[in-house]
């Protein structure tokens, strides 16, 4: 059974039809890059896959299960969709102790992800001095701190100077490499190009192309690939 498995996901406000009929799957040992332009339907996907929103119809679980069935859902996905909920009066080590407390983590997993995304020189400083890549890699560090075998990311490498895209891939890839799964939306095409195994394209609300990336992108560049694929449905929904 695929690790994220979404299936008919549509979502509705009103009228208005956010999500269509969206299908598509996440491996174990796998990144898949979830592309479109914006009002494509890639966060509205990524919130119901994490239980932020409810789905209209189809559904989108991990390892069969919705997000809000997982008893331990921190030991089971780690998620960054947005670097800017961060108390700016909090250290970045204290951000992370009130995680590992509400999650019942063992303390000592502060220690092991502030090293892992090279915070550490810097944990003890207010949030409100960090840098937006700073901040990313605080959430970043929130999201493993459950050290959990999925990762859903949402425009990670916000802020992240061309070594931190760099440290940024190494990451990823070895998360994947060891068995992980990772869902990266982004629009930093180089990075997936590098980073990523699948892609799923979005536009208007739905998939417009999915499959592996060297099945897809074959004689050409994957940013020109993405937007002669979404140069028919792009725009702001």
């Amino acid at each position: 059974m695929p690790t994220i498995e979404i299936s008919g996901l549509g979502k509705s406000y009103g009228r208005f039809d956010a999500v269509r009929d969206v299908t598509f799957a996440v491996e174990p040992g796998r990144v898949v890059g979830l592309l479109g332009p914006n009002g494509a339907g890639k966060t509205t996907t990524l919130h119901v896959l994490l239980g932020l929103a409810s789905a209209t119809t189809g559904t989108a679980t991990f390892g069969g299960r919705a997000y809000a069935d997982l008893a331990h859902p921190e030991r089971i996905v780690g998620a960054l969709l947005d670097a800017g909920g961060l108390h700016p009066g909090r250290t970045g080590r204290d951000h992370l102790r009130v995680l590992a407390a509400a999650g019942h983590l063992p303390v000592q997993r502060v220690d092991d992800v502030l090293a892992l995304v090279g915070m550490t020189p810097a944990a003890d400083r207010r949030v409100r001095t960090y840098s937006l890549g700073m901040r990313q890699r605080v959430g970043l560090a929130a999201a493993l701190l459950g050290d959990p075998e999925v990762l859903v990311l949402d425009e990670p490498a916000n802020g992240l100077d061309p070594a931190g895209m760099r440290w940024l891939r190494d990451l990823l890839r070895r998360f994947a490499d060891d068995g992980g799964a990772v869902l990266l939306a982004s629009h930093v095409l180089p990075e997936v190009s590098q980073v990523a195994d699948d892609l799923v394209v979005m536009g208007q609300g739905q998939v417009v192309a999915a499959g592996a990336l060297d099945d897809l992108v074959t004689d050409r560049s994957l940013e020109d690939y993405y937007l002669d694929l979404t140069a028919t449905t792009e725009g702001v929904r």
